[in-house]
């Protein structure tokens, strides 16, 4: 009796898979094209690659530092710290670390006490 049972419950669940397979299979068909006859396979051959476009010039970005230093390049007597936050809108910190950086790589020099000009 408990043989059956198991039978028939297994008996089920073949149904619910073989009706799950018929599914996928449906779905499988509808999305397959159908494809063209392969055409006869002929030897390879090596084509030169083309020759490619000039690349296009991309615009390049002025950088934060660029804008200073343009700021103390044009300027003869020197530039401080307040003159570089006016014009270019950039906090205190940000100018500082920028001079320090340009001083520090030789692009700029420090006139006196808190001016700096481009370096000669």
């Amino acid at each position: 009796m408990i043989f059956k049972k198991d039978l028939m419950a297994l008996k089920k669940d073949i149904r619910v898979i073989g009706k799950k397979v018929d599914n996928l299979l449906k779905v499988h068909e509808k999305g397959v094209k159908t494809k063209a006859p392969k055409a006869s396979k002929a030897k390879a051959v090596k084509v030169k690659p083309a020759e490619k476009a000039p690349a296009k010039k991309r615009a390049t970005k002025v950088t934060a530092t660029d804008q200073v230093l343009k700021i103390i390049n044009r300027s003869k007597k020197g530039v401080d710290n307040a003159t570089l936050m006016k014009k270019t809108g950039f906090d205190e910190r940000k100018v500082r670390n920028i001079i320090f950086r340009a001083n520090k790589e030789g692009k700029i020099q420090r006139v006196g006490r808190g001016l700096y000009s481009g370096s000669k």
